[in-house]
């Protein structure tokens, strides 16, 4: 009984905490405002390093897989959660610069692409909201995506060994056909036209054509080279877009080495040999990404904080109704990939279990 009024009482706060929420957009912490977006993840400022400054530095993490799959049950995505922030970092005029803090192998190419183009718009700004400038952190992995969504940035800062590089394009499959026929299993296809299952995993290559095989192969790498010529591109932009504003100040950074396509043929890079090339132009660790960014806007001090998304009791009771099976997972000491066939990826391969 005691314990059935106690729900019902946190039952009732999270409706009127709901309510609130319907009727105002802003939240207030550790005496900040914070803007949440009703129709995205509800953030709330966290502070990581109070300096007892006005000034501000947003951290955005960009870790683990590069993937428009939902985070969670709120079924946002990594995408959703940086697109997020960055309006949040450009809504508040307290806060400076954003380090963009990469630890990732890569992944899907329309993911790493979004938020490629959010961090780009964030930086060239707009008539109500002017640019601020993101200083990309590499931790211990920023390769293929990683790096794709880093180039955009205004300065990259990487450790000495850092992996990072790998541009390149990836997409994966399977043919389980020789299984099949070993269990007795047949596929019946029926197909409006000859290409059309040209990536299924049933289909019998010595039942293909040669002619029809050398088609498909050359249209899957046209496909590939495509998508390989827009990373190159946006490595390209975006460094030499970068080492031209860094000229204007005391510091450029470092400028593409003239081979640079030459070492973008998918090989990792250490983060040494990617300053060298012009990669990255500063190596350090976080603190020398903090260091960076007071540089660039000019200011002495500033308090580090980051967007957190916003929980309340309401998450709380959705608990109790999951419906899924209970599952065991084994733990390698690392997230596998889930690469899905047909999909491309900007992910290293040689980092793959």
């Amino acid at each position: 009984m005691v314990f059935a009024l106690i729900l019902l009482v946190l039952l009732i706060l999270s409706l009127f905490g709901n309510l609130g929420q319907l009727t105002s957009s802003v939240v207030k912490v550790s005496g900040s405002h914070t803007r949440t977006h009703m129709a995205g993840p509800q953030l709330i400022e966290a502070v990581l390093e109070d300096n007892d400054a006005k000034n501000k530095i947003a951290v955005v993490d960009v870790g683990g897989i590069i993937t428009s799959s939902a985070l969670d049950r709120s079924g946002f995505t990594m995408v959703d959660l940086i697109k997020a922030q960055l309006d949040l970092a450009r809504d508040d005029s307290h806060v400076k610069a954003v380090i963009l803090k990469v630890d990732s192998p890569g992944g899907e190419v329309l993911a790493s692409d979004e938020i490629y183009q959010a961090i780009k718009h964030f930086q060239e700004g707009e008539s109500a909201h002017p640019g601020k400038p993101v200083i990309a952190s590499m931790g211990n992995l920023a390769a293929s995506g990683g790096y794709y969504v880093s180039a955009p940035c205004r300065w990259i800062v990487a450790n000495e060994m850092t992996i990072t590089g790998s541009i390149g394009v990836i997409m994966h499959t399977w043919n389980y056909r020789g299984l099949m026929n070993k269990v007795g299993l047949e596929p019946e296809v029926y197909k409006s036209g000859k290409f059309k299952d040209m990536l299924s995993g049933s289909r019998d290559k010595s039942e293909i054509p040669a002619e029809d095989r050398a088609k498909e192969k050359a249209m899957v790498d046209s496909l590939i080279q495509e998508v390989y010529g827009k990373f190159r591109g946006v490595v390209n932009e975006g460094r030499t877009n970068a080492y031209a504003l860094n000229s204007k100040g005391n510091e450029p950074g470092k400028a593409l080495v003239k081979d640079w396509a030459d070492y973008a043929d998918d090989r990792v890079l250490s983060g040494t040999e990617a300053q060298k090339l012009g990669f990255v132009d500063e190596l350090g660790n976080f603190d020398k990404a903090v260091e960076r960014a007071r540089k660039i806007t000019g200011i002495s001090s500033a308090n580090l904080v980051k967007y957190e998304q916003r929980y309340d009791i309401g998450d709380f009771f959705r608990i109790f109704g999951k419906t899924e099976s209970p599952t065991v997972k084994l733990d390698l000491g690392m997230d596998l990939p889930k690469l899905q066939a047909g999909h491309l990826y900007f992910l290293s391969p040689t980092l793959l279990p």
